[in-house]
């Protein structure tokens, strides 16, 4: 009977902390709340299932628990109870499945009106990179890494000689606008993750990966490492920001593009 009532009382107090949790998500701030209704249905399904299981756990530890002179029945197959479970399961699998298939669709079909940034991970800090008034990014390469090219801008492209860089520094988006976001890293795998956007991707070195989303809110948006990076990963933490489309022009106005960081520094002398 106690072992009976611990299963029950840990099914009650399962679902009394789901509901009453301040532990939650993060107020959602973009376009992706397909992502949270697919986690929620996620969430039922496993929730009901695993209350179902623990219940009947105990229904079994109570109904069939020694009694004097009674006798168990050995049953090895019951083909009638293996068809219900495998078709129960199979549709409880299928609903959790195919919400996230659709969500996935859209997740990687970008809008032909998106703006592309270019997102550069290093341990331990983030870089961007955004298009000038052309409107393209310019081709990059890790090879061309340096102190004075901390983006691996190839300079010969002439399309990437007005690209903005933003080097371990905030970055600010107009809100309302898609936007994609490329990702790269430098050295190691990496993640940009920012919980209000509800999309994260891994970044790997030699490859390029991407996502999209669109900002809702205004706002001041941490972004994480979601992956493990080294000894600095706790402290690779970056900023968001979403602004006006005013207030996002402004800020474009006051960065510098590639040529200008390129450009040979001129060195006074002293009479």
């Amino acid at each position: 009977m106690a072992i009976a009532l611990v299963l029950v009382l840990v099914v009650v107090g399962s679902v009394l902390f789901h509901f009453l949790s301040p532990w939650w998500w993060t107020p959602i701030a973009s376009n992706w709340d397909y992502i949270d209704n697919t986690i929620i249905i996620t969430f039922w399904i496993t929730g009901v299932v695993f209350a179902a299981v623990v219940l009947f756990m105990a229904y079994c530890v109570f109904r069939f628990r020694h009694r004097e002179g009674n006798q168990a029945a050995y049953e090895p197959e019951n083909k009638r109870l293996e068809w219900w479970l495998t078709i129960v399961t199979a549709i409880g699998v299928t609903a959790m499945l195919v919400p996230g298939l659709f969500v996935w669709n859209q997740f990687v079909s970008v809008p032909s009106d998106a703006t592309v940034v270019e997102v550069v991970g290093q341990q331990w800090q983030w870089s961007f990179r955004l298009p000038g008034k052309d409107g393209k990014l310019g081709t990059s390469d890790t090879r061309n890494v340096s102190a004075e090219n901390p983006l691996g801008v190839i300079a010969g492209d002439p399309n990437g000689q007005d690209d903005v860089v933003v080097e371990a520094a905030d970055l600010h988006l107009p809100v309302g606008k898609p936007v994609k976001m490329l990702l790269r890293s430098i050295d190691v795998l990496h993640d940009f993750y920012v919980p209000e956007f509800r999309a994260k991707m891994d970044m790997i070195p030699g490859s390029v990966t991407y996502f999209w989303f669109t900002p809702t809110k205004t706002g001041t948006f941490q972004v994480l490492c979601a992956e493990l990076c080294g000894q600095g990963h706790p402290l690779m933490n970056g900023v968001v920001m979403v602004d006006t489309q005013e207030d996002y022009l402004a800020w474009l106005g006051e960065q510098q593009t590639f040529a200008q960081l390129s450009a040979p520094q001129q060195v006074g002398s002293a009479e």
